[in-house]
């Protein structure tokens, strides 16, 4: 299924990206930003905060904003 994926971490980007059915918000994270913390960034679906086990459904939009910017 294809969902937004908007990554505003660093320089940011935006995209159409192709996941399993099932997937998790955790699961996107743990994909996308390996290396980061959760309680690090703020997640919302939908442009509303969400759960970490929420289902991501086809057409969603998923953000991914740090609450801590480096230098700032």
């Amino acid at each position: 299924m294809h969902i937004l994926f908007i990554n505003n971490d660093g320089g940011g980007f935006a995209d159409q990206i192709e996941i399993p059915d099932g997937t998790t918000v955790t699961d996107l994270f743990r994909q996308r930003l390996p290396h980061g913390r959760p309680s690090d960034y703020l997640i919302r679906v939908n442009r509303q905060p969400t759960s970490a086990d929420a289902v991501l459904q086809t057409g969603d939009r998923v953000s991914v904003t740090p609450t801590k910017i480096e230098g700032a």
